[in-house]
């Protein structure tokens, strides 16, 4: 008899008559961690609706012990053990932890809910999971760490005995994952069976047993992880090797295009000065925190600054105004593609002519064919993989919604690129990809500046690269440093502080202000 809690049999489905699962047969074990791996659009999100009974398979069977789960009854599912923590959390924010945690399952005392009686198991439940969270707390006032620890512990105390997490480390910081993690292990240590999908190796070998890669809807590749390597796994997820996940750079020409003089953004403990020129791709590193973020939001103008100059090209730009930052050729791509981004309820044609929409119009009317050819000839130019131009873009899969975040830029010039995070919830076939349009911008002339958490990104892209902390630049590192053996030790050390600054920036001359900037102008008036 077998000892496998789950067992998906032969598992098919498709939408509108494309197939996006093909026969997927799988057990899982108690006790057991199962990465579950795969590009965007391989069918992890349609397996684990099916088996959370989301959806209904069009053939095959979900069984847990042996019993038949009842196709698309989420609550059926439940009643058997099986729990999903989505990557879009499902917790009500206005209401506390511990109604969260006993929402359907609340304690009553005659016709009266037992808050009291709440509040003390949630706490107690809390406590057994090392969970330092008050049980009072309202829940939108957590960060999206808590939360998602919060939703894994209701699962763990409705008895669930599967519990499957999507992408559970998208949106929060790598404290917080240490925290996710070691929730992961207790249930793993009490029996429980876990699916775990992620797009990070790093993750794979930190917390899975065994890892699954599905790839254009069939199962690939099923082995333990101490068999495989990380190659191994890429190439099943992509069906290639991926020698060379960064392209080639090519060596910057000498002109400045983004002259950043003393700028003093707020919050910041100091002015920031940096030049990058035409071709080169300058990385921001550092902690979470550190004010890469803002930096890119102020060179924008969509943060504030209270002094300094930006000048691109020659031409100074206005601070604290994105219109003028876009009218001198300024590009941002946030770190949010899908708060900041894009309109996931727009189509692609829709959200491709955003940025420059007044260029596509005249008097108040679209042009709608220079509109559809620009937009087309853009999106094909960084090979977006749509239905076409129609497609609303929260249909697509992550790498393609970054394509259009990218390439909707490009109906214009573009002489500055700033790139927030961008790869952030990207398989690695799509960073491939994006890391080949990333280099073409910059060989087309643009000036690049990425803020990434990701290391090995910022090593394998950038020309240069500063390490920030607290707002400013406390080291910087040509490609020789980026280079070195050590480097990734070296700027953890400068960005806790380990280590003193590397550079001392040369204070860049005294600025004339532009008249935005004279307090007696009328634009500072304003």
């Amino acid at each position: 008899m077998s000892s496998a809690i789950l067992e998906c049999a032969d598992v098919t489905k498709s939408f509108g008559g494309v197939p996006v699962l093909k026969g997927i047969t799988l057990d899982l074990e108690p006790g057991s961690v199962t990465a579950l791996a795969g590009e965007n659009g391989a069918g992890k999100s349609t397996l684990m609706k099916i088996v959370s009974g989301q959806y209904s398979a069009d053939g095959g069977s979900v069984s847990v012990h042996g019993t038949h789960l009842a196709p698309g009854n989420p609550r059926d599912a439940v009643r058997h053990g099986v729990a999903i923590v989505p990557q879009e959390l499902a917790s009500i924010e206005d209401m506390t932890v511990y109604e969260n945690l006993f929402v359907g399952r609340e304690l009553t005392r005659g016709p009266f809910l037992n808050r009291r009686a709440m509040i003390a198991e949630a706490k107690e439940t809390l406590s057994a999971f090392d969970v330092a969270i008050s049980p009072t707390a309202r829940m939108g006032s957590l960060p999206v760490g808590l939360r998602q620890i919060v939703e894994i512990v209701k699962a763990a105390r409705t008895g669930a005995q599967v519990v499957m997490l999507d992408e559970p480390t998208s949106a929060i910081s790598e404290r917080e994952v240490e925290g996710l993690y070691g929730i992961v292990r207790r249930l793993r240590d009490h029996g429980v069976a876990m699916v775990y999908t992620t797009h990070k190796m790093a993750e794979i070998r930190a917390i899975a047993d065994r890892v699954v890669v599905l790839r254009d809807g069939g199962l690939i590749l099923d082995r333990p992880l101490a068999e495989v390597t990380d190659d191994d796994i890429v190439t099943a997820m992509i069906g290639r090797e991926l020698d060379a996940l960064f392209p080639s750079r090519v060596a910057p020409k000498a002109d400045p295009v983004l002259e950043v003089r003393n700028l003093q953004v707020e919050g910041a403990s100091g002015p920031v000065s940096f030049d990058v020129a035409s071709g080169e791709i300058v990385g921001l590193a550092g902690l979470v925190g550190a004010g890469r973020t803002e930096l890119l939001e102020a060179i924008f103008g969509a943060r504030r600054t209270a002094s300094g100059d930006i000048v691109v090209r020659g031409t100074h730009v206005k601070r604290n105004s994105p219109a003028a930052a876009i009218t001198e050729g300024m590009a941002m791509v946030p770190e949010d593609r899908k708060i900041s981004g894009v309109v996931l309820s727009m189509s692609v044609l829709d959200n491709g002519s955003l940025p420059r929409l007044s260029s596509f119009s005249v008097a108040g009317w679209l042009r709608s064919k220079a509109r559809t050819k620009a937009v087309s000839d853009v999106m094909s130019s960084v090979r977006l993989r749509s239905s076409g131009m129609g497609q609303l873009v929260g249909t697509l899969s992550g790498g393609n919604q970054q394509k259009v975040v990218l390439a909707r830029w490009l109906t214009g010039e573009v002489n500055v690129l700033l790139l927030d995070e961008p790869t952030r919830g990207v398989d690695v076939g799509a960073r491939s990809e994006i890391y080949r349009i990333i280099t073409e911008f910059a060989q087309a002339g643009m000036a690049v500046v990425m803020a990434s958490s990701d290391m090995p990104e910022i090593i394998g892209l950038s020309h240069r690269a500063f390490v920030m902390r607290d707002g400013v630049f406390v080291g910087e590192l040509d490609r020789a440093a980026l280079d070195h053996p050590s480097v990734q030790e070296s700027v953890f050390r400068m960005a806790t502080a380990l280590d003193g600054p590397t550079r001392d920036p040369d204070p860049a001359p005294p600025s004339t202000p532009t008249a935005d900037e004279r307090p007696d102008s009328p634009e500072a008036a304003s």
